[in-house]
């Protein structure tokens, strides 16, 4: 239900913005931005279709959804309960986090049509894979980054292994 909400939004929006003679949103976004809006709209429907889940209300806490009434006003800067949610380009899975920890991850797996030509003739933003387990920190390795950029941590080889036993959907 979360991903056809998606599709919904995407179908609508690009077809008003075709209408205008402009770009489709798929088009438009940058791939980091891409991916931060449908990780965002993923929690937000997934919150939304859930009996027990919310979304997490703290500014960029963690996870994106915790277990509704466990943490004070459905906010925690750093919980347990919940499952972190991303989105990427990348087949497979692999995704890069802000650090590793022991949680459960559901990443979404989309591809975006940026080739075909002419541009009103793309497909859609389709999802090609989902995938849910629960990782720990032994199953990530932490990304050398130089003196600016941001630490992140991917899961290496047996931990998106790990994760890929629990596949979801595929497309």
């Amino acid at each position: 239900m979360a991903m056809q909400d998606i599709y919904d939004f995407f179908f609508d929006v690009n077809s008003n913005l075709s209408k205008k003679g402009l770009q489709r949103l798929d088009d438009m976004l940058r791939p980091a931005i891409m991916s931060g809006v449908l990780s965002d709209m993923v929690t937000a429907s997934m919150s939304k279709h859930s009996r027990t889940l919310t979304e997490n209300k703290y500014f960029n806490g963690h996870p994106d959804l915790i277990v509704q009434g466990v943490y004070s006003g459905n906010a925690v800067k750093a919980g347990m309960d919940g499952i972190e949610i991303k989105t990427t380009r990348k087949s497979g899975g692999a995704v890069d986090t802000h650090g590793a920890r022991n949680q459960w991850m559901c990443v979404f797996v989309y591809d975006v049509d940026t080739e075909s030509e002419p541009a009103s003739k793309r497909k859609p933003m389709t999802f090609t894979e989902v995938y849910l387990g629960k990782v720990t920190v032994d199953d990530f390795r932490k990304n050398a980054r130089g003196e600016l950029g941001t630490r992140t941590a991917t899961l290496h080889k047996d931990g998106i292994a790990k994760l890929r036993k629990n596949w979801i959907y595929k497309l």
